[in-house]
């Protein structure tokens, strides 16, 4: 029977907490064994670092004191008798006591990393050096310049892996873990693979992945890497295989980014997994101070650090030095990167300068590339005025693996100005730039960009002048395109010489008197197209799919051509392709 209240004196009282039936240390114990069950479930997918640094913790340990909360209602039957409500409530006062606890220390370490207190600390993540373009940046060998960027190299490679009928009906292209790294002195993506769906995990997950993809980016070529035995360990995979939970179990404390796929020199692929480190505050200035590298096909995992001569902040004693991981080409993501130069850029004079007055303050431009120098990849970037209209005031190079930047100072377009040049140059075909990567021509710093169809394949290249963007050379081959922009140069002032021999596959297309054949046929199809400041007439025969391509200044009578002449092209012997070049017209 339920008590009655009585107010004796004309006074209210509040009503005594009823207790259920039972004993209270009984259903504390209860409640507790049944939130560390869901706890555990709950960190087994959620995988919180055990690091007072990481936010995850913060929020995993909230839910974790909500549960109990909730548990022990459900327990006390409070939820279904509200004549005991009062009881559980004074029952869960520690656990929310502890809830508090917990935002304030939050709280606390979240202002004590705000860029309002602490912008030098913040300008000071990075350290970049001025660097000499001239110096720094030989003039790149074109057999190695990237030719494709991740859209079209994971079409390739989609292109690839659906020849393999083995493969295809059971296994995808993951073009999210798509990196770009040197390998044996070649820019190349490697792609990773993913199960089709789960149904096909469950049936391929005890051989693992069989196979990898390497997309050159020179040649455009696709080769399909098949492994005598899978890769077990991948994001790909669920459960204990499934790759952040396998490093987890592993280093519990340890705060980890999202990994990259790579390979070593000896083509066995590895994950690379970032671990990083809040050195503002308590969740501020993050950081990479080393990475886990995984064998993906057995597990093994090594911790490596970012810097010869830095000393560990790691809690291991299995830390080694990445001299011995230095084919490992990304450990620092382009996002931290350039969110590290920003930092540097706009609080280089202290915080209320990148608000009032603004005074040298910069940022990166939006987007970025890499190019390979020495044996690593760089991401590349231009760095602008706060205030931009359009323009940069240089670039920064930075070391994936090093951080090491360099600012380089130089006046000119923005790449999103130079992409629009180039597509502008080739508007008739509505083909789209790749974001530019920079290359030295004769000492001239100069955009470089593939132009791609709607498909994502490479049609043609383009160059554009860094401190010009009005000049720009076009072509549908890589010499083509540097032949004409050298001429583009030239009738602005600037004389450059340009090597065709120096762009690797590219001397292909060069004609050579001893290697050619003549082909002659009706003319089916006329198309004129101005490139470069020169007219082009591509022609096509009758019964031939592919068009000749002939400069007007090399044969001026092809501009009186009809649909129905016949005519004779000397072209490069074995030449094929959708555009010939041609040697001679008759």
């Amino acid at each position: 029977m339920n008590p009655i209240n009585v107010d004796f004196g004309g006074k209210n009282r509040k009503a005594k907490a009823v207790e259920p039936k039972g004993s209270t240390i009984k259903r504390v114990v209860i409640s507790l064994i049944i939130t560390l069950v869901l706890g555990a479930v709950i960190y087994y997918f959620m995988l919180p670092a055990l690091n007072f640094k990481a936010f995850e913790l913060y929020l995993y340990v909230g839910i974790v004191i909500f549960a109990y909360i909730g548990i022990f209602g459900i327990v006390s039957k409070a939820y279904f008798r509200p004549e005991y409500m009062e009881y559980a409530k004074n029952k869960v006062k520690i656990p929310l006591i502890l809830l508090l606890v917990l935002a304030v220390i939050a709280g606390i370490g979240y202002l004590t990393g705000v860029e309002l207190f602490r912008a030098k600390d913040y300008a000071e993540i990075i350290q970049v050096k001025e660097g000499d373009f001239a110096e720094d940046i030989a003039e790149i060998d074109f057999s190695s310049v990237p030719r494709l960027d991740r859209d079209s190299s994971s079409m390739i490679a989609t292109r690839a892996l659906g020849e393999l009928s083995d493969y295809v009906s059971q296994f995808v292209v993951n073009g999210y873990y798509s990196t770009q790294i040197n390998y044996k002195g070649t820019p190349v993506r490697v792609q990773s693979l993913d199960y089709g769906d789960v149904f096909k995990w469950i049936k391929n997950t005890k051989n693992g992945i069989p196979a990898y993809i390497i997309v050159d980016m020179t040649t455009q070529k696709a080769e399909t890497v098949r492994l005598e035995e899978g890769m077990k360990y991948s994001p790909a995979e669920h459960f204990n295989e499934y790759l952040i939970r396998h490093v987890r179990f592993k280093y519990p404390s340890l705060i980890l980014s999202e990994p990259s796929f790579e390979i070593d020199e000896t083509g066995r692929p590895y994950w690379i997994v970032p671990v990083l480190d809040k050195t503002i505050g308590l969740f501020g200035g993050t950081d990479v101070i080393g990475a886990v590298v995984v064998d993906s096909i057995n597990g093994e995992t090594t911790l490596v650090s970012t810097s010869l001569d830095k000393t560990t902040k790691l809690p291991t004693d299995k830390f080694v030095t990445d001299k011995e991981y230095q084919w490992i080409d990304q450990v620092y993501s382009a996002s931290i990167l350039n969110q590290q130069y920003n930092y540097y850029g706009k609080y280089n004079n202290g915080f209320w300068n990148s608000i009032i007055g603004q005074e040298n303050v910069k940022i990166t431009s939006q987007g970025y590339n890499y190019i390979a120098l020495n044996d690593d990849v760089y991401m590349y970037t231009g760095v602008t005025s706060i205030s931009s209209d359009q323009s940069i005031i240089g670039f920064v190079l930075i070391n994936q693996r090093t951080k090491e930047a360099r600012y380089y100072q130089v006046s000119g377009a923005l790449e999103n100005t130079a992409m629009t040049s180039a597509q502008g140059k080739v508007q008739q075909y509505g083909y789209i730039s790749t974001f530019p990567i920079l290359l030295n021509v004769s000492g001239e710093p100069t955009y470089f960009m593939a132009l791609k169809d709607s498909s994502q394949l490479v049609k043609m290249y383009a160059m554009v002048n860094v401190k010009q963007s009005t000049v720009v050379g076009v072509g549908s081959s890589l010499s083509e395109c540097t032949e004409n922009y050298a001429s583009e140069l030239q009738k602005n002032g600037v004389n450059v010489q340009v090597d065709v021999d120096s762009m690797g596959e590219d001397k292909e297309n060069v004609p050579h008197e001893t290697e050619t054949v003549e082909v002659a046929g009706t003319v089916a199809e006329i198309k004129s197209v101005i490139t470069g400041g020169e007219t082009y007439f591509y022609i096509k025969l009758a019964d031939n799919n592919s068009y000749y391509k002939v400069a007007v200044k090399d044969a001026e009578k092809i501009v009186i051509l009809n649909v129905g002449d016949t005519i004779t092209f000397t072209v490069q012997k074995d030449a094929t392709g959708d555009i010939i070049s041609v040697i001679s017209v008759k």
